[in-house]
């Protein structure tokens, strides 16, 4: 094996260290079978849709609706960092509607009902950052008089990690959390290149939008001055972040001329 290629399987092990890491699933499935054989339990009682994930999302929550998943379907999102993206593939598929200025909730809920005539679903369209989702979800079902004693949320492989930590802050410990990251894709090597693995999910981040995002997990997660954790700015609670996981991100860093994302002042929590 030359050197080129032992680097670069270093490189595709570390990124799917972080893909396994950060796309949380705590079910095989979003079926009342894979419901009944982990929580003992036929329906959940709320099912979450955020916005931040890609498009391929919304058929995923779309299926869970077809079979019966939940008793309550919520879509969460106003504008963030990833809002534009989302806009700009949406409006290929939603021709009849201008999308430019509508929040991440209003445009998934378009598709929804024009492609397959969705309705009860509750719509939150004013959150800007994985925070202030999880603060408005959890408000509007305290608004709305629901009994939620457990509930299955669909966020992007890169943010269901820290978008479960921003739950744990805030929710009672009565109630079950249930993670099912809205896609799960790794990378591979093909031709002597490192590329995503052949998937056609519908609107997947491009290879390098994909790394970036994964990498700037990382720092976001820790418990540090500088992450979100309790010691730092306590947007979530800790996160346990494995050794392996730390190795694999040091290891990137250096290796890829990745840019870390920062946040974006203008999607802050006012």
């Amino acid at each position: 094996m030359n050197e080129k290629r032992a680097k670069l399987l270093t490189i595709k092990d570390d990124l799917n260290i972080l893909v396994d890491f950060l796309a949380k699933r705590d079910i095989e499935s979003l079926t009342s079978n894979a419901l009944e054989e982990k929580y003992k339990i036929s329906q959940v009682d709320l099912l979450i849709l955020f916005g931040g994930c890609i498009p391929e999302g919304i058929e995923v929550f779309h299926a869970a609706y077809e079979n019966n998943f939940a008793k309550n379907y919520m879509i969460v999102g106003g504008a963030g960092h990833t809002t534009d993206i989302l806009r700009s593939k949406m409006q290929l598929v939603l021709h009849d509607f201008d999308v430019a200025d509508k929040s991440e909730a209003e445009i998934m809920m378009m598709y929804l009902k024009q492609k397959y005539d969705m309705q009860d679903v509750i719509l939150e369209t004013k959150s800007t950052n994985c925070g202030n989702n999880v603060i408005n979800a959890l408000d509007l079902v305290k608004q709305m008089q629901l009994n939620v004693k457990s509930i299955v949320f669909i966020q992007d492989t890169t943010m269901q990690h820290r978008m479960e930590a921003g739950f744990r802050k805030y929710l009672k410990d009565d109630v079950k959390l249930i993670n099912f990251a809205g896609y799960k894709v790794y990378f591979t090597i093909k031709d002597d290149k490192l590329m995503i693995e052949d998937n056609d999910l519908w609107g997947m981040w491009d290879k390098y939008k994909y790394m970036e995002l994964l990498l700037g997990e990382i720092p976001r997660l820790r418990d540090d001055i500088n992450g979100y954790g309790p010691n730092g700015k306590n947007f979530i609670a800790h996160v346990d972040i494995p050794l392996r996981v730390e190795q694999a991100f040091l290891n990137l860093k250096q290796q890829l001329n990745v840019q870390i994302r920062k946040a974006n002042e203008l999607f802050a929590t006012k």
